[in-house]
């Protein structure tokens, strides 16, 4: 068309929509050519299909102003000489003059006459550019080769699920899924898995479900499969103990869709299914045994109006139990199944005939797979999950206690400084002689409240070791409030204590924590750290952790020593007899109460996710509920630290550290009470667990909340002793 006259362009114009409109709408279709024709011109009109007038109507679409990336594009950029006719040089000189009058930044790109036309919805156009390239200073013609890139959205990609560990509330001891004699691909291959899965517990792997994308499959016959008295009891075991299938497609975990009863409407989800059900059949007496032999899949999809492609953001199933029925022998998977046929469109809808787990019993393992459009996008594909078990989590009751805390909170710091205040301004006025001797109070004990404690070195390795894991803490909650989770370590002291600070807390967790991990070995259980897993822990311990800690001390020693305000006296100053409340044992007790509540309602919550098999996603949240338990654990070892004082009591330092220590004694204790209320575990090795892990984590509280409260009484003692006058 690029010779040609007016009237011809038009004409064949026609001819090629004809052609085009000829062809099914689902084909694509790519036209390109020197067309040196507009868009507002009949001919123009008739390759794009819109001249309704002469009964042109089509799809086909022009890929410059459709394309996400141009370059080049104008329509003086398409032409670098014109050779023509006197009539066609006056039309061109028209368009430039057009060109030059129009917004030249946007509006010039739509003024070309050579088009790459494409029709069909599978066609995406990526990019377009006019080539202004040549060879040796020559060009193909009068116009500038165009080029446009386009993309053809991935369908039928194949989706390939994996299986993960079998997990149970019951026991708390995760199985491979291949544990049990479950259907097995050609060759079982581990994903590569990082360290924290590693210690999960979670054992990633292939599986035979194996489907296309938005390809709906019905009645598909994964293995069959006959049982023994060993595979029958192996999966009678799983079923008892109440073991759930997990598995993963495109990172996203199975979930089974559940009804709420009190709630119409409401759906819950429940993570993986159960590996069957026990209970009475057909009228006989005997608890027997199913297995979950059929999985209905679906699979959500979101799809993206512009580039027609599909990303998954939903993996559900539901799990059925059905004795398939078969007609003649068994001979291959392509055996025509008559409990469900997919050429007859029968699905499994329910477990009417279910397939018990007995001796010398075949089973039949099948699948389906539905395709379902949704309207949540691949970014929000998590909302799901994160909102599992209750839909509710008690927001108001959390924020209800954080603020009674912080309420209490504020009390106490009013409280504390108006009573400083007057006590500084009365130590600080001009005394008599008879009123210095007369002196009672935390001012009296100033030439002993700096004395050095008993088992100091102790006192500096916990408190060290507090340092690091407040430090750990702080780090890793930052990096979870920003979606990453990424732990961090520090140093600590240095002498002889080094040792202690690096060893001590880490040496005496990783002991508890090896006699566990050997529990689960006896167990089988795929929970059980590998030794590979477990030589690269003794490696991150004495080849990051134990160097840190003398690279803190040697930082340390570095620094000039802090000196105490006020001078300690040789001799050491007899204590009164003290009042009841302020008993060591009273005082330390009660101090931890306070900490423990600004923490026990959100601990719930953790437990919860930890030994319930939940998701805990909240660490804004708790991040908030943190800063609060610092708070908390200085203020409340600030005030009875100044009431030891105020009793002439200056052995302070190891009782500040229990003070908000003792928090980690009330954690132990409600442990024990979710244990017996919440859990229902029943092998005593599952209990040893619980407990074990659980004495881990009140230890480390015990630590960090020590820590917190020790460091807040230093620095008031500094403070306060600083700031009266001293004879």
């Amino acid at each position: 068309m690029d010779e040609f006259s007016p009237r011809a362009r038009r004409r064949s114009a026609l001819l090629t929509w004809q052609h085009i409109a000829s062809l099914p709408p689902s084909l694509p279709v790519v036209y390109c050519g020197g067309f040196n024709t507009q868009k507002e011109s009949t001919a123009g009109r008739f390759l794009l299909g819109r001249s309704r007038e002469h009964g042109v109507v089509g799809d086909m679409r022009d890929a410059w102003p459709n394309a996400r990336v141009r370059k080049n594009v104008s329509l003086i950029r398409t032409y670098h000489g014109f050779k023509g006719d006197k009539q066609g040089a006056v039309e061109f000189l028209k368009l430039v003059f057009r060109a030059l009058c129009l917004c030249w930044d946007r509006q010039t790109q739509d003024l070309h006459v050579d088009w790459i036309l494409f029709r069909g919805r599978s066609l995406i156009p990526v990019s377009c550019e006019v080539v202004n390239d040549n060879i040796d200073g020559y060009y193909p013609s009068s116009h500038y080769p165009i080029f446009a890139e386009f993309m053809l959205p991935r369908t039928g990609d194949l989706l390939k699920v994996k299986v993960n560990k079998l997990t149970s509330i019951k026991t708390q001891l995760p199985y491979s899924y291949y544990s049990v004699p479950h259907c097995q691909p050609g060759k079982i291959v581990d994903s590569a898995e990082n360290l924290g899965e590693v210690l999960r517990g979670d054992r990633i792997e292939n599986s035979p479900y194996v489907f296309k994308m938005r390809e709906p499959q019905m009645c598909n016959v994964v293995c069959r499969i006959v049982l023994n008295a060993k595979t029958a009891k192996a999966f009678k075991e799983k079923i008892r103990d109440e073991y759930r299938v997990n598995m993963i497609l495109d990172n996203l975990p199975l979930v089974v869709p559940i009804q709420r009863v009190d709630q119409e409407s409401s759906i819950v989800y429940q993570h993986g299914f159960h590996v069957g059900l026990k209970g009475q059949y057909a009228g006989s007496k005997d608890e027997k045994y199913f297995i979950h032999n059929h999985l209905s899949f679906t699979v959500k999809f979101h799809k993206d109006p512009e580039t027609e492609s599909a990303r998954i953001v939903g993996f559900e199933v539901k799990p059925f139990s059905i004795k398939h029925e078969y007609e003649g022998v068994w001979t291959s998977d392509k055996t025509r199944l008559t409990t469900c046929d997919p050429h007859a469109k029968r699905t499994v809808t329910n477990s009417e005939s279910p397939q018990e787990v007995e001796d010398k019993r075949e089973i039949l393992f099948t699948y389906d797979v539905d395709f379902k459009e949704s309207e949540v996008k691949w970014a929000y594909r998590w909302d799901t999950y994160l909102l599992m078990a209750d839909d509710q989590i008690h927001w108001f009751s959390i924020v209800n206690s954080l603020m009674i805390v912080l309420f209490l909170s504020g009390m106490v710091a009013m409280i504390m400084l108006r009573t400083l205040y007057r006590d500084i301004s009365k130590y600080n006025q001009l005394e008599t002689q008879e009123e210095a001797q007369e002196e009672t109070g935390w001012k009296l004990v100033h030439g002993d409240v700096f004395r050095p404690p008993t088992n100091s070195d102790l006192l500096c390795v916990y408190v060290g070791t507090g340092v690091q894991f407040l430090g750990m803490l702080l780090v890793t909650m930052m990096f979870a409030i920003l979606g990453f989770l990424s732990p961090s370590n520090r140093g600590g002291l240095m002498t002889a204590m080094l040792l202690l600070t690096a060893f001590m807390f880490p040496g005496s967790v990783f002991a508890l924590f090896f006699v566990l991990n050997a529990l689960i070995w006896g167990e089988k259980s795929s929970g059980a750290v590998p030794f590979g897993t477990m030589f690269a822990l003794v490696v991150l311990w004495f080849g990051i952790s134990v160097p840190l800690v003398f690279v803190g001390g040697y930082i340390g020693f570095r620094k000039p020593a802090l000196e105490d305000p006020v001078k300690t006296n040789k001799i050491p100053r007899q204590i009164p007899e003290q009042p009841w409340y302020m008993n060591p044992i009273f005082s330390i007790l009660i101090g931890g109460i306070l900490p423990f509540g600004a923490v026990f309602i959100e601990l719930f919550f953790i437990l919860t996710s930890i030994w319930l098999q939940q998701f805990y996603y909240i660490f804004g949240f708790l991040f908030l509920v943190f800063i609060i338990l610092i708070v908390t654990c200085a203020e409340i070892t600030i005030v009875l630290c100044y009431f030891q004082l105020c009793s002439e009591d200056y052995l302070w330092w190891w009782r500040s550290y229990l003070t908000s220590g003792s928090s980690a004694l009330y954690l132990s204790l409600y442990a024990g009470f979710y244990f017996f209320t919440k859990l229902e575990i029943t092998k005593p090795v599952s209990g040893v667990l619980y407990f074990g892990y659980m004495l881990i984590v009140s230890y480390a509280f015990f630590v960090l909340t020590g820590t917190i409260g020790f460091y807040a009484c230093f620095w008031f003692t500094r403070l306060i002793y600083s700031s009266v006058k001293i004879d």
